[in-house]
């Protein structure tokens, strides 16, 4: 088994681990600066002198100043029973010294170490990106303490005390406003760069900036449990998963290394002792074979390629659960969306109250809301807001219980009462269809309509873009709702959605994702992550909107959409698609630049140096490079 240590893209870190971004002022790359003029000195003595042993020592220089540590951990796995690709590189060198090419195994060695450096420096970049997200929010805070501030590190802060934050300060914990208001810039967190204005008991975060006013919060969670390092946590726990592609290419490698150092030893040894060609050829052309067998391009193809687009995508407040996810996302042919709060803003509001017999509208609404105010439901909460609005007194509820995906009974002055969907009720009157132009509920007892009450959500303004969008990438898009006909056929028409299905109870959308999974190649679905949790189960790609917050959402759902904006949803889809090019890219770029090589090797057609500098460090600099396009991708 052949282990390559420069080809591991270590994307694991520790909280307290300092990462130096430093690229030319470390011990390391002065080594390989020195070491260049050695070589170039070298090599213009053994071009006009005649002083072998001269430039023998400034070859070997080259090689102790910039291979020390590589030859040390070749050997030293050696020693472990594994030999790792340093060790091979060394053999390459000391081989190239022994058959009189000095000059080669210096440039070997130097190259590689070259290599070996960006390729570190490549995963430092990486792990500084993540670890910037946590230090986004400050080590200090100031805290009220039996009436006085006090300066304390966040670690020390407990829940329920109050934290004081005043303008152009970064928030330090997560909380909620007690006193003032202020505009504050979460854009660190989503990548929204407009302001989101914080009044008394909003939630702020940890790591966003207040802007221009004074505030004081209620410190909701610990800096260990704060949004911003759960979101990092995340992202660096994601790197880890891998996909199939990432787990293909791991036991490619596993079998291909091997199988061309078998082949340089038969490069070596057939031609010599069966043919009778010169030892000293072959063994330089085996050589050059050996180094051309390093996979550490075809090896980092595909991870740093994810990594890059992971970072990028949190930095979008776009938060991927995985390697294995952005795989998916590239086969989604069918995506299905909740229709309240994913296509319509999720802002409910009564805009009618439609009444049967001589029933008054406000006795109507003074039920319902008597009702709702027993439930979080976001259809109850805006029944009760319209009470409130009206200045109506609620009744008194007994025996009150919720009917999972109908609605709610209660028993109010000894009359049972139910609100919710028409199927609670055993008839609904004709008329009441037509006077309420389609209705969201229904009030009334078990034989008896009393009324209905309208509810408006007003459709994002964007919906209609994010689906054309989704369509021009031949992507079928699916509404699903628990609303009637009426309601969700004039939302479908609005944003011209492919297909609508309407009257589902919860369990119905997970039977209608497993319905379109025998369809399509992929399915995604956009929900709340709470009411929609089974159906995004089902999803080949589950996507919460707006889980800023929300720990079920962030911990649950394959992707996680921090800012309530439905425009990231064509983003998330092309990210998966680009991030899918440029891994396949790398791969067949990697494959067949090595396997030409290699072909090259064997024919003598190309030396030691350049199978470093084209064939493993120019190869691995280009894969390094092409990946990070994507943590810039929009």
């Amino acid at each position: 088994m052949v282990e390559c240590e420069t080809c591991a893209f270590d994307e694991s870190l520790d909280e307290d681990e300092e990462i130096d971004l430093e690229f030319w002022n470390t011990s390391k790359m002065k080594r390989i600066l020195l070491s260049i003029p050695l070589l170039l000195a070298g090599l213009l003595f053994e071009a006009f002198t005649q002083y072998t042993l001269l430039f023998q020592v400034f070859f070997l220089s080259v090689v102790i100043l910039s291979g020390k540590e590589l030859i040390i951990n070749g050997v030293g796995n050696l020693f472990k029973k594994k030999i790792s690709i340093n060790f091979l590189i060394t053999i390459a060198a000391l081989g190239a010294f022994l058959i009189g090419h000095g000059e080669e195994g210096a440039a070997v060695i130097l190259l590689f170490s070259i290599a070996e450096y960006l390729e570190e420096y490549a995963g430092r970049k990486s792990k500084y990106s993540i670890r910037e997200l946590l230090k986004t929010a400050p080590s200090i805070a100031s805290v009220l303490r039996k009436g006085k501030e006090t300066r304390v590190h966040v670690h020390d802060v407990r829940v329920g005390e109050i934290v004081v934050i005043r303008p152009g300060e970064k928030i330090p914990l997560d909380g909620v406003v007690i006193k003032g208001e202020s505009h504050v810039d979460e854009s660190h967190l989503t990548g929204e760069s407009v302001p989101v204005r914080k009044r008394e008991n909003d939630y702020v975060y940890a790591g966003t900036i207040n802007l221009d006013g004074y505030f004081e919060i209620r410190v909701e969670k610990e800096s260990k449990d704060s949004l911003l390092a759960r979101i990092t946590k995340l992202v660096e726990n994601a790197q880890k998963r891998k996909s199939q592609t990432e787990k293909f290419i791991d036991k490619f490698a596993h079998y291909y290394t091997p199988a061309v150092i078998f082949l340089a030893i038969l490069t070596a040894i057939i031609p010599t002792f069966i043919f009778g060609e010169p030892l000293e050829v072959w063994i330089y052309r085996a050589l050059v074979l050996l180094v051309v067998s390093c996979p550490c391009a075809l090896a980092i193809s595909t991870p740093v390629s994810m990594v890059s687009a992971i970072t990028g995508a949190a930095k979008n407040g776009v938060l991927i659960k995985g390697s294995n996810v952005i795989e998916r996302l590239d086969k989604i042919e069918a995506f299905a969306l909740d229709k309240t709060g994913t296509l319509t803003e999720g802002k409910l509001e009564v805009s009618k109250i439609v009444t049967l017999d001589e029933i008054d509208a406000s006795e109507v609404l003074s039920i319902a809301a008597s009702l709702e105010a027993l439930s979080e439901h976001p259809i109850a909460r805006a029944i009760v807001k319209k009470a409130e609005l009206e200045g109506i007194t609620l009744k008194k509820v007994d025996d009150f219980r919720a009917i999972a995906g109908s609605g709610v009974v209660g028993v109010i002055e000894g009359i049972e009462y139910r609100i919710g969907r028409p199927d609670l009720m055993e008839s609904i009157p004709e008329d009441l269809y037509e006077d309420s132009n389609g209705f969201s509920i229904v009030i009334g007892t078990k034989d008896r309509v009393l009324g209905a009450i309208l509810i408006r959500d007003k459709t994002r303004e964007d919906a209609a873009h994010v689906i054309a969008s989704l369509r021009e990438m031949g992507i079928k898009t699916i509404m699903l709702t628990g609303d009637n006909k009426q309601v969700a056929e004039k939302v479908g028409e609005a944003i011209e959605i492919d297909e609508i299905y309407y009257e589902l109870f919860p369990e119905d959308k997970s039977k209608i994702i497993q319905e379109l999974k025998q369809k399509y190649r992929g399915v995604a679905m956009a929900g709340d992550g709470i009411n929609d949790a089974v159906a995004l189960a089902e999803a080949d790609v589950g996507i919460a909107m707006g889980a800023m917050g929300s720990d079920v959402a962030i911990e649950t759902a394959d992707v996680s959409l921090l800012h309530d904006d439905l425009s990231k949803i064509p983003y998330l889809v092309k990210l998966g698609n680009k991030t899918m090019d440029v891994v396949k890219t790398n791969i067949s770029a990697s494959i067949l630049i090595k396997g030409s090589f290699a072909v090259l090797a064997i024919g003598g057609w190309i030396t030691l140096w350049m199978a470093v500098a084209i064939g493993d460090m120019g190869l691995s600099l280009a894969v390094i490079l092409n990946a990070l396009r994507l943590s810039g991708f929009k």
